[in-house]
């Protein structure tokens, strides 16, 4: 018998099946434990940049809302502390409100945020519950208000309103990371037990 006779032909109307081992074979563990199509823990890199998009989304609104009430409270060239103040508490309010807000309302309304939906990513509830409630929702998401500390005067305007949201996220990273392989980060534990998977 010769080693070196070619492969036999695909069966007729299609290609053959893929080999076993790869995303079309059987249940692999390295990957969640499940093929394509078939949901498994997310991967930090898709979170990312769900997180990223969303965070871009967000940060147009928050450009608007700074040239608004940059109008209203900060008037000539110089400012007080008192309008310095101001400002920077109903912006930090208001951020805090709107990013939080819209990560609770979107994950508990349909599980997913605009940027999941583009990553094809969806939030399950604890115990496999098709969506967070509001208030896991709002546990999960809870660092996304961390802004709001700019409301501490000089100190929060110039760092702890930005240092301390991003110390949240990087935490997260290296919690969700080190933990094979379900990838739940200390948020979505802190929840209650909610995942992330990939649904596409």
């Amino acid at each position: 018998m010769s080693y070196n006779q070619p492969p036999p032909p695909p069966p007729p109307g299609g290609t053959p099946p893929p080999p076993p081992g790869g995303y079309g074979g059987p249940p692999q563990p390295q990957f969640g434990g499940a093929p394509t199509g078939v949901p498994r823990p997310a991967e930090l890199l898709n979170r990312f940049l769900a997180r990223l998009i969303d965070h871009v989304l967000l940060g147009v609104v928050n450009v608007v809302l700074y040239i608004v009430f940059s109008a209203i409270f900060l008037t000539g060239f110089v400012y007080s502390f008192g309008e310095q103040f101001l400002f920077y508490t109903v912006m930090a309010i208001l951020q805090a409100a709107i990013y939080l807000g819209y990560f609770a309302f979107m994950e508990s309304n349909s599980g997913q945020t605009v940027g999941k939906m583009v990553m094809k990513l969806r939030t399950y509830g604890p115990d496999g519950a098709t969506k967070p409630t509001m208030e896991q929702a709002l546990k999960r998401n809870a660092y996304a208000a961390l802004g709001v500390l700019s409301i501490i005067p000089v100190l929060g305007w110039f760092f702890l309103g930005w240092a301390a949201p991003i110390a949240a996220m990087i935490f997260i990273a290296v919690t969700l990371n080190n933990d094979q392989p379900n990838h739940q980060g200390w948020h979505d534990k802190f929840a209650g037990g909610t995942r992330v998977m990939q649904v596409g």
